[in-house]
């Protein structure tokens, strides 16, 4: 009998809501978000967004991974003009 295997490799679907949501607050706050889910969540809270604790804690995940993405860009760049400054 063949099985169904789930995608390990795929992203998580989130609705356009959060993905938008998400990406206001991080132009609006900039330099509130950390890498961290915690932190987000306390943040978005203290800011007094107006959602349910579901919805809300799905936008701290977002922004948490978008920062982590950014901060992971950032690095390889960096990495990158070092490796170019050696040669």
């Amino acid at each position: 009998m063949i099985t169904a295997h789930r995608c390990t490799y795929l992203g998580k679907v989130r609705t356009e809501m959060i993905k938008r949501i998400s990406l206001e607050l991080i132009e609006r706050y900039p330099y509130s978000f950390q890498p961290e889910f915690d932190h987000n969540k306390l943040f978005l809270k203290e800011i007094g967004l107006d959602v349910s604790k579901k919805l809300r804690n799905k936008i701290a995940g977002y922004v948490t991974t978008i920062v982590k993405s950014d901060l992971l860009a950032e690095a390889k760049e960096a990495a990158q003009e070092a490796l170019e400054e050696i040669q």
